[in-house]
């Protein structure tokens, strides 16, 4: 089984929607990785609020970026200095 976290870049404390001027709390974190540029177990993220996460899924997988989707507080979030 393929470890969907992987590599994930960690996330904001700011959780908006990365739909286009989307101003929504995310609840999605979409995992992504363009082969062509980043190592296999590397994982993008984008998020998304429950409006917006089935467009962004498609726009990520009709060109085989999607690697899975998981709920935000799944996700590592960055520490502050």
């Amino acid at each position: 089984m393929i470890d969907l976290l992987g590599l994930a870049d960690p996330i904001s404390d700011d959780l908006v929607c990365s739909g286009k001027g989307c101003p929504q709390q995310a609840v999605w974190g979409l995992l992504w990785n363009n082969p062509k540029i980043h190592t296999p177990q590397r994982r993008k993220v984008w998020l998304a609020c429950d409006e917006h996460r089935e467009h962004l899924e498609t726009f990520l997988g009709a060109r085989g970026f999607l690697q899975g989707t998981v709920p935000v507080d799944e996700l590592e979030q960055q520490t502050r200095p």
